[in-house]
């Protein structure tokens, strides 16, 4: 009967967060959120810099951008898609967890009012609890990537051979930089 309800209990959390991660994501992109290049209240527009307070401060750097709204609203439909199915949940939440803590600083630092900062904290703690429930398949998973065969240990020679090449791709970076301008 526990692992019924442990199940039940993802699914709900997986769901749950599914429904309103993707309500955020698609009003990012449908405009909805933050304040566009453009389409500014006519109170934000008279704002100077100076005057203008942290909401509408952050809310119109946010808008500025419609790729930067489209890349945010896409990952949190992708991430929020991916719970659907077992095989992909981890994805999932690796994709929604920082995007998650991202909003949850952003709103404590920029919003007076906290309800969107308790919203996204349940959503954020729902997500770790879907982790934990699932704490010892991610262990097994984690033991296998981490796992160094004995002829891949490290060795000056190899410490030689890293920096070397490290010294090649710094050189290639800055000549890059060099060429678009820093």
């Amino acid at each position: 009967m526990l692992g019924l309800n442990k199940w039940i209990f993802e699914l709900v959390c997986r769901w749950y967060v599914f429904i309103f991660v993707n309500y955020y994501g698609l009003g990012k992109i449908a405009g909805m959120q933050f304040y566009r290049k453009g389409k500014l209240p006519a109170d934000v527009a008279e704002l100077t810099l100076g005057t203008a307070d942290a909401f509408s401060l952050a809310w119109t750097f946010m808008g500025y951008s419609f790729h930067y709204i489209l890349f945010v609203g896409l990952l949190q439909i992708v991430g929020a898609w991916l719970l659907l199915w077992n095989k992909t949940k981890f994805f999932g939440i690796f994709i929604l967890l920082p995007i998650m803590a991202n909003i949850i600083i952003f709103d404590i630092i920029f919003l007076e009012k906290k309800g969107a900062t308790v919203n996204a904290t349940i959503y954020f703690f729902m997500l770790l609890g879907i982790l934990w429930l699932n704490r010892s398949q991610i262990a097994r998973a984690l033991k296998v990537i981490t796992e160094v065969p004995i002829s891949k240990k490290i060795n000056a020679k190899t410490i030689l051979k890293v920096l070397a090449f490290m010294a090649i791709v710094f050189v290639i970076d800055q000549l890059l930089v060099g060429l678009v301008g820093r």
